[in-house]
């Protein structure tokens, strides 16, 4: 179970308004990468825990059914959610990494205020004036973080759904963009479409054995 620690610990120093922050959709050859950035409120890490937040994790270690349950949760408790992404356009040109930090950077925007310190999982944020702590598998070890990668993937997952059947073909509802035998296959039989990251390798090497 992921403790509250690091959050209360902050809370303790006074830094109440809190943010996690994570980024899902940095390995798909397809779309953007979408960031959440979500706050809770100060009271929600004191006293004693609802039963439900032992079941928060880092999203990609959850199946589908229970990521959509705690994502209702998690909005239902949330005192303040932004919503941020970097487009395959900016991928492209930025890079990955540059782009994801556009997508969390974007997301602290979306809030309504500011806040006294953000949690990120991974690299700290560049060019932003806000306290914050960068840990390397942050949404395996902080409450926030984790409850930020949940609500990423899940909002992404239901955007690949949607763009299924705006490009149909690639089994998006399926692989969410990410690189599947079948994607290959689509990417070899019909050509990339819009939004692939044209940066990315979208034929995958093929040995041939003789």
């Amino acid at each position: 179970m992921i403790s509250f620690r690091t959050e209360r610990g902050l809370i303790k120093e006074g830094r109440k308004h809190l943010a996690g922050l994570d980024e899902v959709g940095r390995g798909s050859l397809f779309g953007p990468v979408v960031a959440v950035a979500v706050v809770f409120p100060p009271d929600f890490f004191h006293g004693k825990r609802p039963a439900w937040t032992g079941q928060v994790i880092d999203s990609k270690l959850l199946s589908p059914t229970k990521r959509l349950e705690l994502a209702g949760r998690i909005l239902r408790t949330a005192s303040d959610l932004g919503l941020g992404y970097a487009s395959h356009l900016e991928i492209d040109r930025l890079n990955i990494y540059r782009a994801s930090q556009l997508a969390m950077v974007r997301a602290l925007q979306e809030l309504s205020l500011k806040p006294d310190a953000i949690l990120v999982d991974g690299h700290p944020l560049k060019g932003i004036d806000y306290f914050q702590m960068a840990v390397p598998q942050g949404d395996r070890k902080i409450f926030s973080v984790a409850a930020a990668s949940i609500v990423a993937k899940v909002f992404r997952d239901e955007l690949m759904a949607v763009l299924d059947k705006v490009y149909p073909g690639y089994q998006l509802d399926q692989n969410k963009g990410y690189a599947t035998e079948a994607h290959y296959l689509a990417l070899e039989t019909i050509g990339p479409c819009a939004l692939h990251r044209k940066s990315f390798r979208l034929y995958r090497e093929r040995v041939l054995i003789r």
